[in-house]
């Protein structure tokens, strides 16, 4: 552990703190061999009085879903059965310990999170996941969704990955970069060598540790005397895990020819189990007193019943070495082995692996695995199944057919690039209209997801026709799709052209009737959508944007709550993040800006997650809003600027619509109205229906009228009458009252004012608090001061309570002026301010009474951060129990 002080440093700090009951993770990352491995190994000879856990990722095995989770929690399952019953019968079913399917695949990911603070109830915790990056994409989906929620466990957990390596994807982890070693520390690794060869060596190595070990050891005796020539080590330019895996063969090599086998066979298996790899060994040749030569050279570390490579290249090196034809020996005598234990799915990937053409047996099986990993919720590892199954079948119709599912799969699971190249395979033509719908999709979800979301809609709606003869079942999904690409567009004429292909299907007659101008018949076909609720996402998630679109935000909202649901329990994680966008857009109309802004962050970090570029850039729009009302200029600026940079360049209408009113709404908050009226203008004009920026246009009025003008008001003003009328929203209809007030003769002011703030009630804190400083704004032109004040006062309490600074800075001015008093507000005295925003919503969830664990269950936090955060907040408020925190509250 040469010149690792640092990183020594901190990981020793995670565990000073974790017996302190503090968690923390790290992800330690950098190339092959750089010592990963190694700072691992010291954490466990640190943890002292912990219980340690530990999983390697293989390369060869990294397709078995929820394989790595098993190995890791093997030593723990007794605790399984402790767990809430949702929860253990989640990690059952994915461990296939029982044949129930998962419905909600959060509950697998809060299943880990509960394991893990079970498992360290009784002192620290410390979990290593080495060469994370060929684990299972499921495993490491929940392990780092566990990781990311930790808080007040006690547990450590160190995540290893090789930089540049191909495999899973480790995101949203603290990273901790291992660099080479400087030249007084790599020399002390090479003791004994002539300087000479000491410096070629460091050189060849460039600080990596074990090329140093490794480079040094291959030397013969000549070299080590120092007799090189100019190429007697390898050219400087060469890949070091090469270099590596060359060194490792060399020696491995050496062995006797059945250790090599039984290193193969242990290389080629994921299970670690000592029995499997030897009854697999066995049917080669090889038998246990064979294990003792690659033990005694250090290569295995045995324990019980547990087998472990002592590095990861030494496993790699033993199995890229081995010629295909052992290879393949090998994997065939694990599935054999397997298939006796019983273990159906890894059997299925080691004849896969030994297949070397066309073999329909071994793809039906791989298709069979693929339903067993659905069925779970991993689409990663399904998507996996039906590609491999698909290379091992001879018949173009049927491996088309499995590629399609598995570019589906890889949709669902949020892998949209993975999800085109799997498009790219499929052979054509394709005769069954079915396959050929889902490849439509396909394509579509590549096409909206990173290119121009009106020719995916363009690519669904050629499919409808073209299988709509055939498949008719097939043709109203297939609309449905094309309609929410064209409203990412904002293509209204796209959008009712789209919508009256099928205007009797309900999902469709919305649209079809509401862009057609039927606006009671396009309510109704609204109401007939939430009555008899569909069972798919994407009809769920339309049924939501249509009760946004037509201003019913609390019932949008609830609409918005079941679609995320929805994608939790069907575990297709690809389509969450539009879920919570959608979510968050209606938490937004309602003024829950706090709400909005944690879902949007949730929802952005998934998009980042699964790299998608569309989604992310709508969220950005959409997580600017919040920020705008807050006045955080820089944010603001930093997230339009990203949002725009992607959705300008592709025609994506709605995200530009959404990225310019957050700015417009900036410039109106910080009194920069001619601004704000050019960003706002310029909003409408990227769509092309007034019902599509009909949610801007009061703040587009405004801006106008402070702007000085009032003529660029007429239209919108006009348009936000007609539609509030049209709607009959209540919240809608006291905008345009509040609007009217403002482009209205002066004698109706006062009273068009009066009815939006009666309208207000109950609505939009955010909203009644815009209106009321208007009015209080024009009553004291009219020098009406004690009226003034008082619809003043009300909009700075409510801005403050909001934290919408430049509207209370304005609120506050004009109260001022109107001689009113300005001092502090309920948001800066009042006792909940001083919470965190995670600890008010587990102090709102404690007071309604919950339990921990159900506010655990409910916030994705463990039992044990929930009582943390509780700890933390009882003081600050003053209270000492959860009746005194209700009656708190309750005040």
């Amino acid at each position: 552990m040469r010149g690792r002080y640092a990183e020594r440093e901190r990981i020793e700090q995670l565990l000073a703190d974790a017996r302190q009951g503090t968690s923390g993770v790290l992800l330690v990352h950098g190339e092959a061999g750089i010592g990963k491995t190694a700072l691992l190994d010291h954490a466990a000879g640190q943890a002292r009085g912990a219980r340690v856990l530990r999983v390697e990722g293989i390369e060869s095995e990294m397709e078995m879903a929820f394989g790595g989770l098993h190995q890791l929690f093997l030593p723990v399952m007794d605790l399984v059965d402790a767990l809430p019953e949702p929860q253990a019968a989640a990690l059952r079913s994915v461990f296939g310990l029982s044949s129930d399917s998962v419905r909600d695949r959060f509950n697998v990911g809060l299943a880990v999170l509960t394991l893990l603070s079970e498992a360290a109830a009784d002192g620290p915790l410390l979990c290593l996941v080495d060469d994370a990056q060929w684990l299972d994409q499921p495993s490491v989906d929940m392990l780092t969704f566990a990781a990311r929620r930790l808080r007040a466990e006690g547990v450590v957990m160190l995540f290893a990955v090789r930089d540049g390596a191909p495999g899973a994807a480790v995101k949203g982890l603290p990273p901790l970069l291992v660099e080479g070693l400087d030249r007084e520390d790599a020399a002390a690794l090479v003791p004994g060598l002539p300087p000479y060869v000491v410096d070629r060596v460091i050189e060849e190595a460039r600080g990596n540790p074990l090329a140093l070990i490794e480079l040094s050891a291959a030397l013969t005796p000549a070299q080590r005397a120092g007799r090189l020539g100019p190429s007697a080590l390898p050219d400087a330019a060469a890949g070091l895990p090469v270099r590596l895996q060359d060194g490792f063969l060399e020696q491995l090599r050496r062995l006797p020819e059945a250790a090599q086998v039984v290193l193969l066979v242990a290389a080629a298996d994921d299970t670690g189990d000592l029995t499997v790899v030897l009854r697999a060994a066995g049917r080669l040749g090889s038998a246990v007193e064979d294990l003792e030569p690659a033990e005694r050279a250090g290569f295995l570390l045995l324990s019980g019943q547990a087998l472990r490579f002592r590095h990861p290249l030494v496993r790699y090196a033993a199995y890229q070495g081995a010629p295909l034809a052992r290879r393949i020996a090998a994997h065939r005598a694990l599935a054999e082995a397997l298939g006796e234990a019983g273990q159906a799915h890894r059997r299925a990937w080691h004849l896969a692996a030994a297949s070397t053409g066309p073999d329909e047996g071994v793809a039906e099986e791989l298709e069979r695995v693929a339903e067993w990993a659905d069925r779970r919720q991993a689409m990663a590892s399904a998507s996996a199944a039906y590609e491999r199954a698909a290379q091992l079948t001879a018949d173009p119709q049927v491996r088309a057919r499995r590629l399609v599912s598995a570019a589906q799969r890889a949709a669902d699971a949020g892998q949209d690039e993975r999800c085109g190249a799997l498009a790219d395979q499929v052979p054509l033509p394709l005769e069954d209209p079915g396959v050929a719908a889902s490849f439509a999709r396909a394509r579509a979800v590549v096409e909206l997801g990173y290119r121009r979301p009106e020719t995916a809609a363009r690519i669904l709606v050629d499919s409808a026709e073209l299988t709509g003869v055939e498949r008719p079942d097939m043709t109203g999904s297939l609309l449905t799709d094309a309609v929410h690409a064209a409203f990412s567009a904002g293509d209204a004429p796209l959008i009712e052209e789209i919508a009256l292909r099928s205007p009797a299907l309900p999902v469709l007659a919305v649209p079809a009737r509401l862009f057609g101008g039927d606006v009671p018949g396009a309510l109704e076909a609204v109401r007939t959508l939430v009555d008899a609720p569909a069972d798919g996402v994407m009809d769920r998630l339309m049924t939501g944007i249509y009760l946004q679109l037509t201003g019913d935000h609390a019932a949008a909202r609830e609409a918005a709550v079941g679609v995320v649901a929805h994608c939790r329990d069907q575990g297709v994680s690809g389509w969450l993040p539009t879920a919570l966008h959608l979510l968050v857009q209606t938490e937004l109309s309602l003024g829950h800006h706090d709400e909005a802004s944690a879902r949007a962050v949730e929802a952005l970090q998934l998009a980042e997650y699964y790299d998608l570029a569309h989604r992310a850039a709508h969220l950005r729009a959409a997580l600017a809003m919040p920020a705008a009302v807050r006045g955080d200029e820089e944010r603001v600026r930093t997230l339009t600027d990203e949002a725009l940079a992607y959705t300008l360049p592709r025609g994506v209408g709605r995200g530009t619509a959404d990225a310019l009113w957050a700015r417009g709404l900036l410039e109106l908050g910080l009194g920069r109205a001619e601004a704000a009226l050019e960003q706002l203008e310029a909003a409408c004009g990227e769509v092309t229906h007034p019902l599509l920026c009909l949610p801007l246009l009061p703040d587009l009025i405004e801006a106008a009228v402070r702007a000085g003008r009032p003529e660029r008001a007429t239209d919108a003003a006009r348009s936000l009458g007609e539609w509030a009328t049209a709607l009959g929203r209540t919240g809608l209809t006291a905008s345009a009252r509040r609007c009217q007030a403002l482009t209205g003769p002066d004698g109706e002011a006062e009273e068009r004012f009066v009815a939006a703030l009666a309208l207000h009630e109950g609505g939009s804190a955010y909203d009644r608090a815009r209106t009321a400083l208007l009015y209080g704004e024009w009553l004291r032109r009219l020098r009406r001061h004690i009226d003034a004040r008082e619809q003043l006062r009300a909009a700075l309490d409510g801005f403050e309570r909001l934290g919408a600074r430049p509207w209370a800075d304005r609120a506050r001015t004009e109260l001022g002026a109107a001689g009113g008093e300005t001092g502090l507000t309920a948001r800066e005295d009042g006792p909940i301010s001083v919470l965190s925003p995670q600890e008010r919503e587990v102090v709102r969830l404690a007071a309604a009474g919950a339990s921990n664990r159900e506010i655990g269950a409910q916030l994705f936090l463990s039992p044990r951060t929930v009582g943390h955060h509780l700890y933390r907040a009882f003081p600050k408020l003053g209270v000492s129990s959860r009746t005194e925190l209700a009656d708190l509250l309750a005040s």
